[in-house]
């Protein structure tokens, strides 16, 4: 960048140096961030610091970020609250992985001019995620593993999933795939959720039951709700008292 020196005329100048600007990239636990973009274009006119810890209180976490331009935040891992985001002026760019973070308040990033922005979301780890926990919690293969490894054998019987009932809470983009998928394994799916239509459940391959029926009826639950005022607090003791054999699948998904 070239600036006139004061009181000198234009065909005098100076080289200013262009400022670097700070980005913390925070709650990256398997320090996977750096190795999941290309940086690179940044090398010249930024300093990146990734934090692979947590820090819960406010106060510890103002003071790590406040000499920080841009934040990289993974989720909802760490909120960035109207206390937190009023407190940190030098911040400019808050950046989030998925297509939206309710743990950012927008309305106070924008009371301070900070812009906030979100990368691309596709669901398929979702989706793949949960037939993992499925599969994993069926077939004991956790405790089977840990069997084996501490010498022993085989100690359980696993389930088979053809001609089990698949509950599915939630038919938005991960949990129609995962229904799909569950078809395919050969297995009766039965849904619920507030809004859902017997036309919606049809098109993803299931049946639309009560609340009731769903926990009643389900062999295997999977829930993919996004958490609001309207879901939290949707599933307590009576439903899971009501249950036979659940596998839940809890995750805030992208519905």
């Amino acid at each position: 960048m070239i600036a006139d020196r004061e009181g000198i005329g234009s065909n005098h100048r100076e080289w200013m140096p262009m400022k670097r600007y700070k980005i913390a990239v925070l709650d990256d636990y398997q320090n996977a961030a750096i190795e999941s973009a290309d940086w690179s274009v940044l090398g010249h006119r930024a300093d990146i610091a990734v934090f692979q810890d947590h820090l819960a209180d406010p106060e510890a976490v103002i003071e790590r970020l406040l000499p920080f331009d841009v934040i990289c935040v993974m989720r909802e891992r760490s909120p960035l609250p109207r206390n937190i985001i009023e407190r940190l002026p030098n911040l400019k760019l808050i950046a989030s992985t998925g297509s939206g973070n309710t743990s950012i308040d927008v309305a106070a990033a924008g009371d301070h001019g900070i812009a906030v922005v979100h990368t691309g979301y596709r669901s398929d780890p979702t989706i793949e995620f949960t037939w993992a926990l499925i599969l994993a919690s069926t077939r004991h293969i956790v405790t089977e593993s840990n069997s084996v490894r501490s010498g022993a054998w085989q100690q359980t019987v696993g389930a088979d999933l053809r001609g089990k009932t698949l509950g599915v809470l939630g038919l938005g983009r991960v949990g129609s795939e995962v229904a799909r998928i569950g078809k395919a394994f050969g297995m009766n799916l039965i849904a619920w959720s507030q809004n859902m239509t017997p036309q919606a459940a049809e098109a993803a391959g299931a049946i639309l039951v009560s609340k009731n029926e769903l926990f009643e009826q389900a062999d295997i639950l999977t829930i993919h709700l996004v958490l609001s005022s309207r879901t939290r607090g949707l599933i307590g003791a009576a439903e899971l008292c009501s249950s036979c054999y659940c596998c839940m699948c809890s995750n805030l998904s992208i519905a």
